[in-house]
């Protein structure tokens, strides 16, 4: 019978977002390819050539992120033309469903050796930029749901009200992502699923080391461009985040919904970021073939529809059906990531699961280590296979809210 097995996992650090991150110089093809790159330098006896395909998520699949830039990184990487690749987009969730894809290919024996990535440079392609002055719902959706659709930061403060969760407590949820990224980097817990991106002269591109002419190749500096995730606060306080002003207060919602305590801040939300990550999914056989030793097995994998307007809950259902498809409880689970696109989603979900929060996102989440869009399902796992290898867990469950209404959820078995 057979079976979709993690070789190997690899991230770069995380960078901010923005024109002055570290990651803005890079091109969004550059920065998935490193990730490519990586996997063939980590695993022994790796030949790109064998690879089935190559899965990839984004979500800001416009400008510098279009064109399949899957196909495009796996060129830029320098793997054989016969090596195809596809971009895939379930918004947040992109990449954890590109690894539900890659297993699932193995599985249907489709695949013996497919790569799960994805990328995201909100830098060079910020958020919302395949969206601007579009209506992408159209009239029916307006239709079925009075007045449309709505933000994510808007559905994120619905769940705070709904969930009755207070301010210190959204702030202190965050407070303690950045505690526990900040110590899984001073005790060197992130070192091993690390790969650092060389500096760039020049990119060809607009960025912090200026316009080249095109076609010019990037040349490399050997210092790496970032060794840490750039968006981890280690000197926040409550102080500092009780200090920010709600970033979504606005009128508008409050006709439509009624009286909003305002409360969902810049800090207790996830940054913008860039950043890419991969892993390597084959057959426990097909691993032994080639004198691999599998670090986990993809042993369950769900999406779920749920509420588009609370939008981020879709985690909550998401959960229970991936624990009932596997036939584990709650208590079989070592180790929990629950991507944090706020405080209150997470909060939320384990009001709603009874999870043990001692469990969940050990490392810090998204509101310190960043939530590069398109790669942070792929980043989660790298960081969920890691913490089950650490901390000698069996099993561990990732899940990911999602724009519109959605959810994946992925349980691994360390190996």
């Amino acid at each position: 019978m057979r079976d979709a097995v993690i070789v190997d996992a690899v991230r770069t650090p995380l960078a901010k977002g923005k024109p002055s991150g570290a990651y803005a110089g890079v091109h969004p093809v550059e920065l998935h390819a490193h990730v490519l790159r990586a996997l063939t330098e980590r695993v022994p006896g790796f030949d790109p050539a064998q690879l089935d395909d190559i899965i990839g998520g984004a979500v800001g699949q416009v400008g510098e992120q279009s064109g399949n830039t899957t196909r495009l990184a796996a060129l830029a990487a320098g793997f054989p033309e016969s090596v195809p690749g596809v971009t895939v987009d379930r918004q947040c969730g992109s990449s954890q469903q590109a690894l539900s894809f890659a297993a699932q290919g193995v599985l249907a024996g489709a695949y013996d050796l497919v790569i799960a990535s994805g990328v995201e440079s909100m830098s060079r392609v910020p958020i919302g930029s395949q969206t601007l002055g579009r209506d992408v719902a159209g009239p029916s959706i307006a239709r079925r749901y009075d007045g449309g659709l709505i933000p994510q930061g808007v559905a994120a403060e619905l769940i705070a009200r709904k969930w009755a969760l207070s301010r210190t407590q959204l702030d202190e949820f965050a407070l303690l992502s950045h505690q526990n990224a900040t110590a899984a980097w001073r005790e060197g817990r992130f070192t091993s699923q690390i790969t650092t991106i060389p500096g760039y002269e020049h990119t060809g591109a607009t960025g912090p080391a200026g316009r080249v002419p095109s076609g010019t190749p990037p040349h490399r500096d050997p210092q790496a461009l970032l060794d840490t995730d750039e968006t981890v606060r280690a000197t926040t306080g409550l102080d500092a985040l009780a200090a920010l002003r709600p970033a979504f207060a606005d009128p508008r919602w409050e006709r439509r919904f009624g009286a909003i305590d305002w409360k969902v801040t810049a800090g207790n939300s996830s940054p913008v970021n860039d950043g890419a990550a991969a892993l390597l999914v084959t057959t426990s056989e097909n691993a032994a073939r080639n004198g691999w030793r599998p670090r986990a097995r993809i042993h369950t994998a769900v999406a779920v529809g749920d509420d588009p307007i609370h939008m981020l809950t879709g985690i909550i259902p998401a959960t229970a059906k991936v624990l009932r498809r596997a036939g584990l409880t709650l208590s079989d689970i070592g180790a929990f990531e629950v991507n944090e696109a706020f405080s209150s989603v997470v909060l939320a979900w384990l009001a709603e699961t009874g999870a043990d929060p001692a469990k969940v996102n050990v490392d810090g989440g998204a509101i310190a280590i960043g939530h590069p869009l398109g790669a942070s399902g792929a980043r989660l796992a790298t960081t969920l296979l890691n913490v089950l290898e650490r901390t000698g867990g069996r099993y561990g469950l990732q899940t990911m809210c999602e724009a519109g209404g959605t959810a994946n959820a992925t349980i691994i078995e360390r190996l």
